[in-house]
């Protein structure tokens, strides 16, 4: 059997003791260690003990990193650097692993070839039952389709080293395991598909999570200049809903502009368009929900708020990464 370590950077949420408690019960060779990254900023004195005590006998192989509000990238390459393993498991803070996790992981690591840098696995999210699925519960589901996620991903340490780890300019969980997989299959290393299996549930959000997720714009922005404009296609990545975005709000600025200036007929046109382009976003989101009051208000209010916020990120993101370089080295 080959040993791997298993990698989790943590914000301490309540799923975590679920993720742990999995990882223990599941069938088949243990980890040769746990490596925890506390990845809050201002992390709370023992805070890990709960979660901690549902390892048993695995809690002696459990090491606990600070990770010091960094994001994820930063936090897996801290766990890397602390991984003694040749192959490292990564795992998401929500995912919880099937029964027989383990022994699926071995065979994953057994059929993997010489020139294979990791194998991941395959994530389930459960949506619920007698009801149409909500907005954020929609684009959860899609990480069951999304390619090299790292939700539960094995990787090789010795291709991870060779193209310097996760690029720790991606601060949020978005691109980081995409940009992480070109390089890897730039630099001649292959990436498959494993037999493994795990539970991604839909984790709890409030009413603006969707507004805050635009903050990827920035990400692709870093993306584009790395890999150049058909990066997306490479990564069988939908290309989003950017341009859309950009004319809604370049239409209502144009609006607010005319208005003050006093052209009221050309401002009601960039009006009509502004109107559009948000009435299109808002029903596009909303008809394939429950359609219950709450998330209609809510789809509604973020529906209006979307289009400046991506385009501010992706403008944001583009100026700030225009000189970006490729990423190096894991960070000392």
């Amino acid at each position: 059997m080959t040993a791997y370590t298993v990698v989790i950077p943590t914000l301490v949420r309540d799923s975590l003791a679920d993720c742990l408690g999995a990882l223990a019960a599941a069938k088949g060779p243990k980890p040769a260690g746990i490596v925890l990254v506390d990845d809050r900023s201002d992390p709370e004195p023992c805070p890990l003990e709960h979660p901690l005590s549902v390892l048993g006998d695995l809690r002696e192989r459990t090491t606990v990193l600070r990770g010091g509000g960094r994001g994820p990238a930063a936090a897996r390459n801290a766990g890397l650097r602390a991984a003694a393993a040749p192959w490292v498991a990564f795992l998401d803070d929500d995912v919880q692993v099937g029964p027989h996790w383990g022994e699926q992981l071995a065979e994953d690591l057994a059929d993997a070839t010489p020139d294979t840098a990791g194998v991941q696995g395959v994530p389930t999210v459960p949506l619920p039952d007698g009801r149409r699925p909500t907005d954020w519960e929609r684009a959860t589901a899609g990480l069951a389709r999304a390619r090299w996620i790292t939700a539960d991903m094995a990787y090789r340490a010795e291709a991870l080293k060779q193209v310097g780890g996760f690029d720790e300019r991606l601060r949020h969980v978005f691109r980081e395991d995409t940009d992480l997989a070109l390089r890897l299959l730039d630099a001649g290393w292959r990436i498959r598909q494993g037999r493994r299996t795990s539970r991604h549930p839909v984790p709890p959000a409030d009413r603006w999570a969707s507004l805050r997720a635009e903050r990827g714009n920035a990400d692709d922005a870093l993306m584009r200049r790395l890999h150049g404009p058909g990066w997306q296609h490479r990564a069988f990545a939908p290309r989003g809903r950017i341009r859309a975005h950009v004319a809604t709000t370049a239409a209502g600025l144009a609006a607010g502009t005319l208005a003050a200036a006093g052209h009221r007929r050309a401002a009601t046109a960039a009006a009509l368009g502004w109107a559009l382009g948000t009435g299109e976003l808002a029903w596009a989101r909303i008809a394939p929900g429950p359609r219950t009051r709450q998330e209609v208000t809510t789809l509604l209010a973020t529906s209006v708020l979307i289009p400046p916020a991506a385009t501010w990120y992706r403008l944001n993101g583009t100026w700030r990464h225009r000189h970006a370089a490729p990423w190096q080295e894991v960070a000392p």
